[in-house]
């Protein structure tokens, strides 16, 4: 049976990854703040480039520099991506059992390549060292990995490889050196090299699975959230509003809108400038958001106007919701922001012909009336199908 060049599938490797490391490195200039981890894989994948260089300049080069060199590559490389798992999926990196690992890897294999040469547990001690770093990361996706294809396919690489490179390292101590070096021209040398050359390239490959699900998904949110406040923009409080209505098409249970706008906002901008201005955005953001069920949502449209949206929330029942969003605002904030308060505008669906700038337009006359009124006060639309008694900024009660 003929085999392969060994020289060949190393040299076609070394492309590859290098390749990869650029794509990789170009993500991660792009979502370093986002993703985690892709500048160690990009490190990572540079020196095992580095190491396939080092691995062909035998013969150029002392044999003792190129093998400890080459394999100190590797293992730091390796281990670099192990990093880069952990922090892609939120972990401490564990930086002990890195430097131990690499520390216990470049001393054996100098030791018995220079002190006491045998290639054997050389081959063995790497393999068993480099097996921890991938079982690690085999362990992370098991642990932290979200049910998706992308996760199961990169998780089992990783078993993969480790059972490769343990295999490789009990093969080492068992049978005879000749059956692990990957420089001599045999079938198990050309499958092991291969293998382990092609399982190097899907790994990357793997990593970039998980990693551009996790950018899909941020994406998708910057598309519909609001990067200040971090709630929903006007395209995602239009999505939500479409799954409610059609459930309120259905159940004809209520489904009520609350129109927000702070009073004053351009005193505040003016006052203690534009910084301070979005800081209390963002306060109020969550002051709204955390009164609300989870069956409900809050939006920014804009400025200073916020809109939340209640499913199954009768009128009546979302003026109180709006008078504890009212009270809260009111109160002093432990964060030390200027203090604000805000008006309200409250309406109902009327009918599954209404559409949600019909809605919109209700509860903003409503917010309007609110603002005429005198401000830090609710007004609920009197158009819609309920009418009910308002409550103003006193906690007295008056007709509308």
């Amino acid at each position: 049976m003929e085999t392969l060049d060994p020289r060949t599938i190393v040299f076609m490797t070394t492309l590859m990854c290098g390749a990869m490391s650029i794509v990789m490195f170009s993500v991660y200039r792009s979502f370093r703040h986002e993703v985690h981890g892709l500048g160690h894989w990009s490190a990572g994948l540079l020196l095992l480039v580095l190491a396939s260089m080092l691995f062909g300049a035998r013969g150029m080069l002392h044999d003792a520099l190129v093998l400890v060199g080459a394999n100190a590559a590797l293992i730091a490389g390796i281990g670099l991506a192990m990093l880069g798992t952990e922090k892609f999926y939120g972990q401490r990196p564990s930086l002990r059992l890195y430097w131990l690992v690499f520390c216990l890897g470049v001393g054996g294999i100098a030791w018995w390549l220079l002190v006491q040469p045998d290639f054997s547990r050389r081959v063995a001690l790497f393999s068993f060292l480099v097996f921890l770093f991938y079982a690690r990361q085999a362990q992370l996706v098991v642990r932290h990995g979200e049910r998706h294809f992308s996760s199961f396919f990169f998780g089992t690489l990783m078993v993969v490889q480790a059972c490769v490179v343990l295999a490789r390292g009990v093969s080492a101590l068992l049978n005879d050196s000749a059956s692990v070096n990957l420089m001599v021209s045999s079938t198990q040398a050309s499958i092991y090299l291969a293998v382990a050359n092609f399982m190097a390239l899907l790994l990357t490959v793997g990593f970039m699975t998980v990693a551009t699900r996790r950018l899909q998904a941020i994406l998708e949110r910057r598309s519909t959230h609001d990067p200040l406040t971090q709630v929903l923009n006007r395209r995602g409080f239009g999505d939500a509003y479409a799954r409610e209505k059609a459930n309120f098409s259905r159940h004809r249970q209520p489904l009520t809108l609350l129109s927000i706008d702070l009073d004053y906002f351009k005193t505040i901008n003016d006052r203690y400038g534009h910084m301070v201005g979005d800081q209390v955005l963002a306060h109020v953001a969550g002051i709204i958001g955390g009164a609300l069920r989870e069956s409900d949502c809050v939006a920014r449209f804009g400025g200073e106007e916020f809109v939340v949206l209640m499913p199954d929330m009768s009128p009546h029942n979302a003026l109180g919701v709006a008078e504890r969003i009212r009270s809260l605002l009111r109160e002093p904030a432990d964060v030390g922001l200027p203090p604000c308060t805000v008006s309200i505008g409250v309406a109902c669906q009327a009918s599954t012909e209404e559409g949600l700038e019909q809605l919109l337009s209700r509860a903003d006359a409503a917010l309007y009336l609110a603002k005429a009124n005198g401000r830090d006060r609710i007004e609920l639309d009197a158009s819609g199908p309920t009418v009910a008694r308002t409550k103003s900024a006193t906690g007295t009660d008056s007709a509308r």
